[in-house]
Formats: C-alpha cells, structure tokens, sequence
C-alpha cells in the first residue's frame, strides 16, 4: 500500500489537498495525523504547518484501466488522419497516455482544447466501462507539462497583484484540472487564500489577499 505525506495550515486543509491531488475521496484514505498544526501567537510567531500521513484504502483496477484507456485512445486515433501511436504508463494512481508521432502536436489544438476532448472522452467511455472513476490524462509534445509551467508562472504574478493592490484578483474560466495547478502553486503562501467559484465544469480561481 502506497503512502503518501501531505500539508496544510490546517489538519482539514492536509486532508483536503491529499483528496484533491490523489483525486479520490476522503471516505477512501486512511488518514494519520503525524503534526496537527499550530496557529501560534497571534497567527504569526510560532506557527507550524499541519502534517498528516496518507494511504488509500481502495485503488481502483488502474491495470485493467490502463489497457482499455490505451485501446480506447489507439481506436479514436485511428479514425483522425495523423500517424500517431500511444504509450501509457501509471504514476501515483494516475494514467498517462502521451500521444507521439510526427504530427502529433495537432492533436493539441487551440489552447489544448483537442486533447481536453479526447481526454474527456477517453475517461468516460472507461468509467462506464469499468463502473470506476479513474484519473487519465492525454499529453503530447510535453503540453501538459508547458501549460503547468505556464499556470504556475501566471498564478505567482497574480498571487502579487492581489497582495500590492490588497483586492481579489479572478482568473478566466478554467478546467478542474488547470484550477488545481492555481490552487498547488500558491498553497504555501501564508499571504493568500485561492478559492474555486461558478458552476458546471469550468470555473473561475479567486486569489484573495489576506487581511492583517
């Protein structure tokens, strides 16, 4: 059983950031506390972050899940008109499937939207399929890892807009999985909070300062 170490101001904020990059529920980590966290005095000397020590009670089927996600993918892909084939590998409880050919960067598309789609379609023809929610991310050309690089970039230069200008600052709609970017790359500074608001799949990250 794998596990995993996490923080957070709070022992909830630990237990909340362990089911948001684990992508699964709290119902399915078992959960120890190794440091509950200390405001200290005044909420500035002394304080510590919470640590807790995670291991999940249930992983879903990933090696069946990555066999029929690669397939899934492989037949998509042999209906679009790009030599291309698909290598899977599992990392942390999630599925990679990278897309690699000549001309496989126009599977990307307009900021991504291309591969957003196959990705999300690929998810749910394995969820119907095995009746279990896995994490599957299509990359290609090393995308994922260029748009992380550039969401980081972006949430620190707002995090420093809201902190000089003292008022929230919102980015433009976004996926659950590029807000999560937002949320990681300003979850350790004591300065901001980040909070996700709309409805429906795509939301905005609100960046809001702290008062002190």
């Amino acid at each position: 059983m794998e596990t995993y170490e996490f923080e957070g101001k709070t022992t909830e904020e630990a237990i909340e950031n362990a089911s948001r990059e684990l992508n699964l529920p709290v119902e399915d980590l078992r959960i120890d506390v190794i440091e509950p966290g200390s405001a200290g005095i005044f909420g500035l000397v002394g304080s510590k972050k919470a640590k807790i020590k995670v291991r999940v009670n249930r992983l879903p089927d990933i090696e069946e899940g990555t066999r029929l996600a690669k397939e899934t993918l492989s037949n998509i892909l042999a209906l679009i008109p790009v030599e291309a084939t698909v290598r899977a590998e599992q990392s942390n409880g999630r599925i990679n499937l990278h897309i690699e050919g000549d001309r496989s960067g126009l599977l990307i598309g307009r900021k991504g939207r291309t591969l957003d789609a196959l990705q999300f379609i690929v998810n749910k023809i394995v969820y119907k399929a095995l009746d279990k929610k896995l994490n599957i991310v299509l990359d290609s050309e090393n995308y994922r890892q260029r748009k992380k690089d550039s969401l980081t970039q972006l949430a620190l230069k707002m995090g420093e807009k809201a902190k000089k200008t003292k008022k929230p600052v919102t980015t433009n709609l976004l996926n659950p999985h590029d807000r999560r970017i937002i949320h990681l790359a300003l979850k350790d500074d004591e300065d901001l909070d980040t909070k996700s608001r709309g409805e429906g799949l795509l939301k905005k990250v609100v960046i809001i300062p702290k008062n002190k």
